[in-house]
């Protein structure tokens, strides 16, 4: 049995997890603390990535406090760890450095095997914060890491609970920074299909929610609102590139759609429930309608046996029913996957844990490890 401690920064949520596995890749969850920051930018109505790299910093330390006791694996115990190339480490970790030294000098070693952490993609500088974290535990305790592609890692989650999954799998990523269409031939080697070429899926609810005057993120109050439509005013807002032959996407056009229908309403009818809710009801079916039509296309051309989604999008209740319902119709020898809770749907730190696991011989040293914002699965 190995340990696996993994780290994941890649956006707004501090992900820290402990998994233990088999050599077979029979997987125990021991922990998987999130600290989310969507309180911190609701506000804004989106995230800024400066604040979120200053709340990494203060929610790194706890989180691994919380990590490893949940793990069992948290014992007290005054260490003689090294610290020689600690300044150099955290030079840009202020914070992060003023916590890290306690915690190091009054914990042991936990028994660990490997480090994983996300080096990209997502926001650089949120990454560098997960990376840096990572290169000290590394160099401190002297365990060996493994870096993880983000994208592969919203894959590779089903691997949690689906010990086989039948290849060619055909992989619809959608989130907040990513729509993309992945094919998966194994475990390593990725083809994007189609990718979208503006807005993200994710972004665009987040931007129509704003428009509307909803909260951020967008996903989840627009689905909830949709649930209340009651079809009372004639909308029918685009499905934008839904019958192109490629597999890319568009969402800009769609946030525009929204905007200017949005701005020719009274201002009665602008604050009205039932028109928000019929709104956010064509807003959702739009970009599922999108989603699905791209997807089942690539999914006959390319003769796959399991499509799979993964990302926070893919938590959208809305989303898996309608899938299944095409799928079940066209594809009906097509296995369908997508994380059976909505929490590993979004960033976590245990699909960080289980992509490293299948990655386990591409160790890195600590000096080498880089983030990489714009790192691609293929």
């Amino acid at each position: 049995m190995m340990k696996i401690l993994s780290i994941e920064t890649s956006c707004d949520d501090t992900g820290i997890a402990v998994l233990e596995t088999s050599n077979s890749g029979d997987f125990k969850v021991l922990s998987n603390i999130v600290s989310s920051q969507i309180k911190i930018h609701k506000k804004y109505g989106g995230v800024f990535p400066a604040m979120a790299k200053r709340e990494h910093q203060k929610n790194l330390v706890p989180v691994l406090i919380s990590a490893l006791k949940e793990s069992k694996l948290l014992e007290k115990g005054d260490e003689n760890i090294k610290t020689d190339e600690l300044k150099n480490i955290l030079e840009r970790e202020n914070v992060l450095h003023k916590k890290i030294i306690p915690f190091l000098k009054k914990y042991k070693k936990p028994n660990i095997d490997l480090i994983s952490i996300t080096n990209g993609p997502g926001l650089e500088p949120c990454l560098w914060v997960g990376v840096n974290l990572a290169k000290t535990l590394s160099y401190c305790w002297d365990i060996p890491l493994v870096s993880v592609n983000h994208i592969e890692s919203h894959i590779l989650v089903n691997y949690l609970n689906n010990k086989k999954i039948q290849l060619p799998a055909l992989s619809l990523v959608v989130s907040g920074g990513h729509t993309q269409l992945i094919l998966m031939e194994k475990i390593g080697k990725y083809t994007i299909l189609g990718e979208t070429r503006d807005d993200a899926a994710g972004e665009c609810f987040d931007k129509t929610a704003k428009i509307l005057g909803l909260e951020y993120p967008g996903g989840p109050v627009i689905s909830k609102l949709a649930k209340k439509a009651k079809r009372n005013y004639n909308i029918n807002l685009p499905r934008p590139m839904i019958n192109t032959k490629d597999y890319d996407f568009s969402f800009s056009g769609l946030k525009t759609a929204v905007l200017y229908f949005h701005q020719k309403q009274d201002k009665k009818t602008q604050k009205s429930k039932e028109y928000i809710n019929q709104m956010c009801f064509e807003i959702q079916q739009s970009i599922i309608d999108v989603l699905i039509k791209k997807t089942i296309k690539a999914a006959k051309d390319y003769n796959v046996k399991t499509i799979i989604l993964g990302g926070g999008v893919s938590a959208n209740k809305e989303l898996q029913k309608q899938f299944e319902n095409k799928i079940q119709k066209e594809l009906p020898d097509t296995k369908y996957l997508f994380p059976d809770q909505s929490s590993l749907s979004t960033d976590n730190g245990l699909m960080t844990a289980i992509t490293s696991f299948y990655h386990k011989k591409e160790t890195t040293s600590w000096q080498k490890l880089e983030a990489d914002a714009n790192l691609r699965i293929n």
